[in-house]
């Protein structure tokens, strides 16, 4: 499995190879600018079908996004109009295609209209450079492959712990099934937590570095304030990061411990905002408050909110 730094020395050398020769760049029907470097060789994607690229997408020497620990980018391609987007091109590239796609930041905002974000001026040009991976025809091929990647992913993170309570010299520690390290440092007197319980906790997020990211016990280290109510979920269902959801039928009512859970069982790749970077590994100080059994299922005529939070707050500031 390639490597991040491979995967940016080659678009680097794509950005670099455009920016000494500016021509053979075409022009899609809405009037984007694209050039796709090509062998010709194999079939064009079909509409349907998914790309597997790796891009880096910048403003002037600014890294807007891209392609991150190596992780790729999945990308079904559809027929589109004329639509000034990116998505124009997809349906051109083949795999093993690289490709250079530049927005005029002045005619994207006139054909889509809104305000521009503070880092980018009218007369700017945002350039996306792209390699196309691998075409897969079906969403399933898409997922097997991406889990290759979480997987390796999730291996790291959980060695990286390991060294991380290794070198701090943090013994007892326990490893649940999924990967997340726990440790019970004062023990309750109550009933252990059950898969399908409802419990209550009390908590104080960090990442590896010590500094504080959110908690209800403590209002000084939450990024944007809220409760300080006991957090309720779902133990060994849902309701919360899901290493919080598995380490949680370690602990008994009563107890305080904390948790060390890989990014990959935290936020993974998207993070949380400006609060979690993308693959940041988090420990939870944790204290089982309260278990209780979860009420009946609602009647069908009951429907949720669509904007119930399900897990623990973690806001932008």
């Amino acid at each position: 499995m390639k490597k991040l730094t491979s995967y940016v020395m080659a678009v680097a050398t794509l950005f670099a190879a455009v920016s000494c020769n500016n021509q053979g760049f075409k022009k899609t029907k809405s009037g984007l600018q694209y050039k796709i470097i090509s062998d010709g060789k194999g079939d064009v994607v079909k509409r349907g079908q998914y790309l597997k690229v790796t891009f880096v997408q910048k403003v002037h020497d600014s890294v807007l996004s891209s392609s991150s620990n190596g992780f790729p980018t999945y990308i079904p391609v559809d027929s589109v109009g004329p639509v000034y987007a990116p998505a124009e091109v997809f349906g051109l590239l083949r795999k093993g295609d690289s490709a250079i796609i530049v927005l005029q930041v002045d005619t994207l905002l006139r054909k889509s209209g809104g305000q521009l974000p503070p880092f980018l001026k009218k007369k700017d040009k945002i350039t996306l450079a792209l390699r196309v991976e691998d075409i897969f025809v079906n969403n399933e091929l898409v997922k097997q492959d991406r889990d290759k990647y979480l997987d390796v992913e999730k291996q790291k993170e959980i060695k990286q712990i390991e060294e991380y309570l290794s070198k701090n010299n943090i013994t007892g520690a326990k490893k649940t099934k999924g990967g997340v390290y726990y440790q019970i440092l004062t023990e309750g007197s109550g009933p252990r937590v059950d898969s399908g319980k409802i419990v209550a906790i009390r908590y104080t997020g960090y990442d590896m570095e010590g500094k504080p990211f959110d908690s209800n016990t403590d209002s000084t280290k939450q990024s944007q304030a809220h409760s300080m109510a006991p957090y309720e979920f779902k133990a060994g269902v849902s309701g919360a990061i899901s290493g919080m959801v598995e380490a949680v039928l370690q602990f008994k009512k009563g107890d305080k411990g904390k948790i060390f859970v890989p990014a990959m069982l935290g936020y993974g790749p998207q993070g949380a905002g400006n609060v979690i970077k993308p693959f940041e590994n988090l420990i939870f100080d944790m204290e089982v408050v309260d278990i209780k059994d979860a009420p009946s299922a609602p009647s069908p005529a009951f429907k949720t909110s669509p904007g119930m939070s399900s897990q623990p707050s973690v806001k932008k500031k």
